[in-house]
């Protein structure tokens, strides 16, 4: 089933390319799937520490970028302060996070929304970088915009 609405939605996008014209340069629009546009979750397991992290409001006119962390562990507490161990890379510059409204420091699940400041004009990718106590490299997530 889902296969099926993927072609379909191929076989659309194909049909608005022909359509779509935007000063000299045609695109296919298709805003309203995220995971289509790249951004789906997307999962860092190492070290017995689960991170999950799924950009929320990215477009449009949104003066944040959102992003949904899920931490998960069995083996030590989750002590880190996000707002100080997250950098957003976007087209080689890098943007500390505005805050973080979750779960605080502690504990085996923590949850919550990573915020930073919206980037303009539209990078062409973005790339969270978190690193966690204990990390040799910060866990990355890549996410392509346009």
């Amino acid at each position: 089933m889902r296969k099926q609405f993927l072609i379909g939605l191929a076989v659309a996008a194909m049909a608005a390319y022909s359509f779509t014209y935007d000063s000299g340069a045609a695109r296919i629009i298709a805003a309203g799937n995220a995971a289509e546009l790249g951004y789906a979750p997307q999962t860092s397991n190492e070290r017995g520490v689960k991170v999950t992290a799924t950009p929320q409001k990215i477009l449009g006119e949104a003066k944040t970028w959102d992003f949904q962390l899920v931490l998960e562990t069995h083996t030590q507490d989750l002590n880190d302060d996000l707002a100080k161990s997250a950098v957003l890379i976007a087209d080689g510059k890098q943007y500390m996070p505005l805050g973080w409204e979750g779960a605080p420091p502690g504990g085996h699940h923590r949850k919550g929304v990573l915020r930073f400041k919206a980037i303009a004009p539209l990078p062409r990718s973005m790339e969270l970088q978190i690193r966690l106590a204990g990390d040799a490299s910060p866990r990355s997530f890549k996410w392509l915009l346009k």
